[in-house]
């Protein structure tokens, strides 16, 4: 057994959404530097286009553009669109990261707090799946099925210090309905997972990591926030030869942080 072909996704036509910064980046970034072809998908065209200029740079991989706002059903259409023009023949893996949060005390939080947060992380997890469905079919094999990768979080898991209430709930529920995606996708040659992270240093844990990290790594047995290969690592696990048995699993990469003892 050739554990560089088992962990291989060379070749691979990888979709991130919220590819261009945070954990996406992080991503994005594992998988171009591994020989995959990666298409990063955000909000604003500039960031996204200079990111896939850096991440070329850097190869041997590729990295391409496809700015899309899929809070918007619309814009989710059009970039399944541009995909199937791009890639004819399917893709291999969509990694579905992009997301927001809200925290605020519960006398004040929002509805259009929920209306937000439920919309992008789990309804447009949804949409994008669902349009994207036929294109992994194209590429799935009985061997060697397509994946999709849900970025959930821990905080989907365990219940958060901080008042998140709409994020704490889209998590969770894109962690069930994924395993709902797994059951029903397998016959057809598609496994579906969750990669739940801790904390990580990305502009949606800025503020929190940096009035906190102290009291955070406090809390985490393996003693650190995480890095950028571990993240990337569990999702090209997922999406190699040596991942192709686990659907229906959510894998948190937290350094421990969801058994740490509390005592």
């Amino acid at each position: 057994m050739d554990i560089n072909k088992l962990f291989s996704v060379k070749d691979k036509v990888v979709v991130i959404t919220g590819g261009s910064r945070g954990i996406g980046l992080m991503i994005a970034q594992g998988f171009v530097a591994n020989g995959a072809k990666v298409y990063i998908s955000s909000r604003k065209a500039s960031v996204c286009d200079e990111v896939a200029r850096e991440l070329n740079k850097q190869g041997p991989g590729q990295c391409l553009s496809l700015p899309a706002d899929i809070q918007e059903i619309e814009q989710v259409k059009k970039l399944v669109s541009a995909l199937n023009e791009k890639e004819p023949k399917g893709i291999d893996v969509l990694i579905n990261n992009a997301g927001a949060n809200w925290g605020e005390p519960i006398e004040t939080y929002p509805d259009s707090a929920f209306d937000k947060i439920l919309n992008l992380n789990v309804r447009r997890i949804f949409s994008l799946t669902q349009l994207c469905i036929p294109m992994l079919e194209k590429k799935s094999t009985f061997q060697d099925p397509s994946r999709i990768i849900n970025i959930g979080s821990i905080d989907g898991i365990r219940i958060p210090s901080l008042e998140t209430y709409a994020y704490s709930a889209s998590k969770a529920a894109v962690h069930h309905m994924s395993r709902v995606l797994a059951s029903h996708l397998g016959k057809r040659h598609i496994t579906v997972n969750n990669v739940a992270p801790g904390p990580f240093p990305s502009k949606m844990m800025g503020a929190t990591l940096e009035k906190f990290e102290d009291v955070i790594v406090r809390g985490i047995p393996l003693g650190r926030v995480g890095q950028p290969g571990d993240v990337a690592g569990a999702c090209i696990y997922l999406s190699s030869k040596a991942g192709a048995y686990v659907s229906g699993t959510t894998i948190a990469v937290d350094g421990g942080a969801l058994v740490a003892s509390k005592l």
